[in-house]
């Protein structure tokens, strides 16, 4: 249950559109529900804004199913990541309403309204087309966070003037948000180039000494441009949450 949800519940009893008993049924499983196999993390949405999310890599399609089906019971948008194909094919029999990207390997359930964060877009970068499915998973995260984003993609360093023939988008964006392999310099550049929030996510892409993307963290973090924000190597979902507490400060630094 998020504080839009406790607000209109508390305004109906105060209105006499609801008891004190309905109130108290309403929020009789929060903060969490043992199903056994996990602790559902219902108070978190009132914590920091977002209900809990599913990392579905590691579990079994009916125990997605289950936590799923616990969130959206309580009217909580679902957000589950890492979620295989065959994985997205069982959890949607249980839950028909599921929406999957197989790019992103995310799966949907949208239960609520998602309100938006910010009224300017997040530019998501892209070094090359392998970075992609750690890309599209920032964007859908994104998506479910109520971040608008400006995809540019493909624009790497090994052909500069792509990325700075985009330097009017950029400087219309919230933040930034840079996903790249190898040596992850396109994270430099662009947080050379832009006033916003950079943040910067390495992927596993490239040839034996980038270490599946080791290399590109390291460069990311011992980058010359001040005040870059890194994330963990293949993080999309990190980064669009690091991009949503950014907003989610500035609306409120703001009082909007």
């Amino acid at each position: 249950m998020d504080p839009a949800k406790i607000r209109e519940l508390l305004e109906e009893v105060r209105a006499g559109k609801a008891s004190v008993d309905d109130a108290v049924a309403a929020m009789k499983h929060l903060p969490f529900s043992d199903l056994g196999y996990a602790v559902v993390d219902h108070h978190r949405a009132l914590r920091v804004g977002v209900p809990e999310v599913i990392f579905a890599e590691g579990k079994t399609p009916d125990q997605v199913a289950g936590i799923a089906q616990e969130l959206a019971r309580t009217g909580q948008n679902v957000l589950m990541t890492r979620l295989s194909e065959d994985a997205a094919n069982a959890v949607k029999i249980a839950i028909p309403a599921l929406t999957y990207s197989k790019l992103a390997r995310i799966g949907t359930v949208e239960v609520a309204p998602i309100p938006s964060l910010s009224d300017r877009p997040v530019a998501l970068v892209s070094a090359g087309t392998s970075d992609l499915p750690v890309a599209e998973e920032c964007a859908e995260t994104m998506r479910m966070l109520g971040i608008a984003c400006e995809r540019v993609y493909d624009v790497g360093v090994a052909g500069i003037h792509r990325v700075l023939h985009k330097q009017t988008i950029f400087a219309g964006s919230a933040a930034v948000i840079v996903v790249a392999g190898m040596e992850g310099a396109l994270a430099s550049v662009v947080g050379g180039l832009v006033e916003a929030p950079v943040i910067a996510v390495p992927t596993s892409v490239g040839y034996g000494a980038s270490f599946k993307g080791v290399a590109a963290l390291l460069g990311m973090l011992t980058s010359c441009a001040s005040g870059i924000t890194v994330v963990n190597i293949d993080n999309g979902f990190g980064a669009a949450f690091a991009a949503a507490r950014i907003l989610r400060a500035t609306k409120v630094a703001r009082g909007t």
